[in-house]
């Protein structure tokens, strides 16, 4: 899977976040703008970095940034690095989504695979670029899951150890009883949500 005008752009909504958003990109139609309108409606970027694929030269589309004031950067013919955000964000949406389903023949049932892929790479997904946080809770400033204390379930374990950065503290007393648990987001298998409960 490419870009292309029946596709959808992915596009970082902020570097440092790596949180995503998506804008279907056929003819860039009034469903399209007003959806870019939503997720700018509060704060939009200074610039989209893009490539001169269909779905970033629709006439809409130029049309949707003159009038909102993003400005539209080009990335270089054959220069390594120009897009490179967008590009691995695409070979990691290829990897963790469309290799693991069945890709649907209806277009509308694709979006929702898109949309259910999104959700869980923003809310669920640690990244190692931003110290194993999820990119809602770097972009929306919430406390980090992996920085919270820790249950451990060593009895021996001296508590003044060094831990897996991010280095916690201790929740409770040692050698606590632990359950790994599996969820799947909207029951995508592909989706997993990893917890670990204290067993009671």
């Amino acid at each position: 899977m490419r870009p292309s005008p029946a596709g959808w752009a992915p596009k970082p909504h902020n570097r440092r976040s790596g949180q995503i958003h998506h804008t279907q990109s056929a003819n860039f139609r009034t469903g399209e703008k007003c959806g870019l309108g939503r997720i700018y409606a509060k704060a939009k970027p200074k610039y989209l970095i893009c490539d001169k694929g269909t779905q970033f030269w629709a006439g809409g589309f130029k049309k949707w940034a003159k009038r909102t004031g993003v400005k539209l950067r080009f990335g270089a013919i054959d220069k390594h690095g120009s897009i490179a955000v967008v590009k691995r964000f695409i070979r990691t949406l290829k990897d963790e989504c469309t290799r693991k389903i069945t890709v649907p023949q209806r277009r509308e049932e694709m979006r929702k695979e898109f949309t259910l892929y999104i959700e869980w790479y923003n809310k669920h997904r640690p990244h190692e670029f931003i110290d194993g946080r999820t990119p809602n809770e770097t972009y929306y400033k919430h406390p980090a899951a992996n920085a919270a204390p820790r249950i451990e379930p060593r009895s021996n374990y001296p508590p003044d150890s060094p831990c897996a950065t991010p280095l916690t503290s201790v929740e409770g007393k040692l050698g606590q009883k632990i359950e790994l648990v599996i969820e799947y987001h909207a029951g995508r298998k592909h989706l997993p949500i990893i917890t670990l409960k204290r067993v009671a």
